[in-house]
């Protein structure tokens, strides 16, 4: 199985993971994609959030870290060689499901395509100052 796997780690343009793990793996004809939360790739901060002077969250907005996470959800689908057509299955996690109307107008905005991926939307605690996190799988053919 080795031979058919390779991961996919970006420099400039999204994120660095925040662990020992790849931006995607490509397996066979299958991509995953690890979670992308709301950091900007240059700086590390993470965007759409307010902090006190002792780094508690005072506000968020959750349009901004949606597409936030989506831009760096497309660097690294882009980096595979695939777009967001070509995801079948996408997951996400919000950390407050009264978030869920704000986020699926932006999700809209990316996905306003035929036969858009499949979706789960789960209520989650992703790390750090993120209020939305996620991941998916895209589909690219090598026969």
């Amino acid at each position: 199985m080795a031979e058919l796997r390779q991961n996919i780690y970006l420099e400039d343009d999204a994120p660095s993971p925040l662990g020992r793990y790849p931006h995607a793996v490509v397996a066979g004809d299958f991509v995953f994609y690890s979670g992308q939360g709301a950091r900007d790739p240059k700086s590390g901060e993470t965007i759409g959030v307010t902090l006190d002077a002792h780094g508690k969250v005072e506000a968020y907005n959750i349009e901004v870290q949606t597409r936030a996470v989506l831009e760096n959800l497309r660097a690294v689908v882009h980096a595979s060689g695939l777009t967001f057509a070509d995801l079948v299955d996408v997951t996400v996690f919000l950390r407050h499901m009264e978030d869920f109307d704000a986020y699926n107008r932006v999700y809209g905005e990316y996905f306003a395509f035929p036969n858009p991926p499949a979706r789960t939307t789960v209520e989650s605690r992703p790390p750090g100052h993120n209020f939305i996190e996620i991941k998916a799988t895209g589909y690219k053919p090598t026969r």
